[in-house]
């Protein structure tokens, strides 16, 4: 069985701009989250709060190509960028004074791929 990818028109979109912008820019970062995010749903990450902040310092940018989960608590502010966050995920990111945004909205904001580190 040949594998096809996923099927959502608005992840295939988002695919093709991290590709895009990984040749434009020459930054394999973005290829890679890419090739994270082309993986079928059950291999895809799913990152609680607690291991951000284990692996994080305060005001870093971090990728999660995945799901970030709520569990944990996250000491310091932090932007974090994924596929989709859980709900107390969102609440919890916002009361450590952080950001939380989608992967897309990361990439026009065009931050130096060294400051910025993927996690899962």
């Amino acid at each position: 069985m040949k594998p096809t990818g996923p099927t959502n028109p608005l992840l295939q979109q988002l695919i093709a701009s991290l590709r895009k912008e990984s040749t434009s820019s020459k930054a394999a970062l973005w290829d890679r989250v890419a090739d994270d995010l082309e993986k079928p749903t059950r291999l895809r990450r799913a990152v609680n709060l607690s291991r951000i902040s284990r692996f994080t310092k305060a005001n870093e940018i971090v990728v999660v190509p995945g799901k970030v989960l709520g569990s944990g608590v996250l000491s310091h502010g932090l932007v974090i960028a994924a596929l989709n966050f859980s709900t107390g995920a969102k609440e919890r990111i916002a009361e450590a004074k952080g950001k939380a945004l989608t992967i897309d909205q990361l990439l026009k904001q065009k931050p130096k791929t060294s400051e910025v580190k993927i996690l899962g």
